[in-house]
């Protein structure tokens, strides 16, 4: 269990940081077109730091997604199955498929990077960027996803043995969009309030 919670850790800090891509990227593709737009000129580095950034923060947050179970999952049947059956169903997946799939994608990607930093390869467009910087994070998405897998794995089979808690419960952290609603809410709230205060007064 200590092994799994430093992965959490560990992927929770991913998570925190990679918000920062999307932001990066973002703020990459105004300066792009606002450049574009008012010097009449732009530079394939620009476009391709967008998708290396985004490239980054979709594969780096693999981990950190699958931590707060925000993967898409088709829940036709496993919904409805007992409790247990749901944990071996998780169990059989992060142990027969997540693992060996991440693994074969380790082992196919690592050598491709190494060869791109050796040569130096670079994008084939006009002042486009050196290659192996995206290409790594191939791999380290691949890496965290797995790890976090093992993480799952182990929650599930320390609550089949009543060691842990139900890994499948209510996760504590919010997700963004639950976040956002509450303070939605909570300024709908405080308008309300404001408002009802100003009516009293006159």
């Amino acid at each position: 269990m200590k092994f799994s919670r430093a992965i959490d850790w560990l992927n929770a800090q991913v998570g925190r940081f990679v918000i920062w891509l999307i932001f990066a990227a973002t703020a990459i593709s105004a300066i792009n077109a606002i450049v574009r737009k008012v010097f009449d000129t732009s530079s394939n580095a620009y476009l391709e730091a967008q998708w290396y950034l985004y490239a980054w923060s979709f594969l780096a947050a693999a981990g950190f997604t699958l931590l707060h179970r925000e993967h898409v999952r088709i829940d036709v049947l496993n919904s409805r199955l007992p409790k247990r059956v749901q944990v071996w169903i998780d169990i059989v997946g992060f142990a027969l498929f997540l693992t060996p799939l991440c693994l074969v994608v380790l082992w196919l990607s690592f050598p491709v990077v190494v060869q791109m930093y050796e040569t130096g390869e670079m994008s084939g467009n006009p002042g486009g960027l050196i290659r192996w910087p995206v290409w790594l994070a191939l791999p380290v998405g691949f890496l965290l996803l797995m790890l976090q897998g093992w993480s799952e794995l182990i929650k599930r089979i320390a609550f089949l043995r009543g060691e842990g808690p139900d890994p499948m419960g209510r996760l504590t952290d919010k997700s963004a969009e639950a976040e956002l609603m509450e303070a939605l809410r909570r300024q709908n709230e405080a308008g309300d309030a404001g408002a009802a205060g100003a009516a009293s007064q006159r």
